[in-house]
């Protein structure tokens, strides 16, 4: 017997009242009335469970709207594009529709294309680190692609740190340190020089590394250009590609366009990575810009500028490890000079402040380790005589 039956039947056979039904059957009194006047005008047929379905849904997606989101979805995988429900709102709104994200979430995964993927964190748990403004870092880095006929060519990007702006993106055959400097020219002609660039150690972007001695290699071209502009020059510690995560993560994105879109020849690549990048700066919506493209993201606010090399208040900043002789030897002019630290300190990471003839090493925590007035003349620069211990004098520094 049916809940609906019981309840009618106690205010029929048993003339119990609605109030005394509801408190026996633990059901609100409007119920037992509903039921009892619904049996009156349609006998037996009142017992059968009815569906709570609303008759009508004013709100309710079109089909029309659903088969174009379902469309997209095609469409932009087909292309090798990002087909998230993001990037298919952005699409929507563009013709007009404006349907919540959460519907269109709602509508792929009626559809079966959403994959639940239970096992990745949660976006929230993510620590992001960008820049303030745009051309305060650019970041850089060349991945390989190969040709439909096998052939090699390498693949160099400039990317905004700030708005994710794709700068520049051309193909070559190989990477070298000339294909550094021509790309960072061509993309600074057009954009302005940046404030200071990120890059991993490969020997095309620096030469500290050379030689197998930190800090011992001579400068190379780009290096040096970078140092005539007063730009500063940051590189991610070796074995550490998270430290330029936003390059990174975009050859993923790339690397999905380029598989759908096969070239022939380096030419033909070319014109693909030309097409992928006006659509990753003026139409592809980017989560970490509030849904705004890169676009619109490097053009809203005034845009950062190297500090010029005669100011005279320009600190230079230099990372650095203390070799197991206790010294750190940073090249000042066209000289390599050794500062003397002190054996104790042996393979600690510091950082070296060079401010005209004044020279201060600091740990990483920010406790001083020595004071020099720099001595052009002289290869060896001993420390200044100071009291020790010193305190710190900064907040502690995090590696760039």
């Amino acid at each position: 017997m049916s809940k609906p039956e019981v309840l009618i039947q106690a205010v029929v056979i048993e003339g119990l009242s609605y109030g005394q039904v509801a408190a026996r059957y633990g059901v609100s009194k409007s119920l037992v009335h509903r039921l009892y006047h619904r049996w009156l005008d349609e006998g037996d047929a009142a017992f059968q469970a009815r569906s709570s379905r609303p008759l009508s849904s004013p709100n309710r997606t079109s089909p029309g709207v659903s088969a174009r989101i379902l469309q997209l979805r095609d469409q932009l995988t087909a292309a090798g594009l990002d087909a998230g429900a993001d990037t298919i709102l952005a699409h929507l709104d563009r013709d007009g529709h404006t349907p919540s994200r959460a519907t269109i979430w709602r509508i792929l995964s009626r559809a079966g294309l959403v994959v639940p993927q239970p096992q990745k964190r949660p976006r929230s748990s993510f620590q992001r680190f960008a820049a303030e403004r745009p051309n305060q870092t650019w970041q850089s880095d060349f991945t390989h692609w190969a040709l439909t006929d096998g052939r090699d060519t390498e693949i160099i990007g400039w990317l905004d740190d700030h708005s994710r702006y794709l700068l520049h993106l051309s193909v070559h055959y190989r990477v070298s340190g000339k294909t550094v400097t021509d790309t960072f020219t061509a993309a600074a002609l057009l954009h302005g020089f940046p404030a200071s660039t990120l890059t991993d150690n490969g020997n095309v972007y620096t030469t500290k590394y050379a030689g197998g001695a930190r800090g011992r290699g001579t400068a190379n071209a780009f290096e040096t250009l970078l140092a005539l502009e007063g730009i500063t020059q940051k590189n991610g510690r070796p074995y550490k590609p998270t430290t330029q995560g936003k390059i990174e993560r975009f050859w993923q994105t790339l690397k999905k366009y380029l598989a759908a879109h096969p070239a022939a020849t380096i030419s033909d690549l070319q014109t693909v990575l030309d097409d992928f990048r006006d659509y990753y700066n003026q139409q592809r919506p980017h989560r970490a810009l509030n849904r705004q493209t890169p676009a619109f993201a490097y053009a809203l606010i005034p845009k950062a500028e190297p500090t010029t090399p005669g100011d005279p208040n320009l600190w230079r900043a230099r990372y650095d490890t203390i070799d197991p002789g206790g010294k750190v030897s940073p090249r000042y002019g066209n000289r390599m000079l050794h500062l003397g630290v002190g054996r104790h300190h042996a393979r600690t990471e510091i950082i070296i402040l060079i401010h005209n003839h004044d020279a201060t090493i600091i740990s990483l925590d920010g406790t001083v380790l020595g004071d020099y007035r720099i001595d052009p003349k002289q290869s060896y620069q001993p420390k200044l005589k100071t009291a020790e211990p010193q305190k710190p004098r900064v907040q502690p520094f995090t590696m760039s």
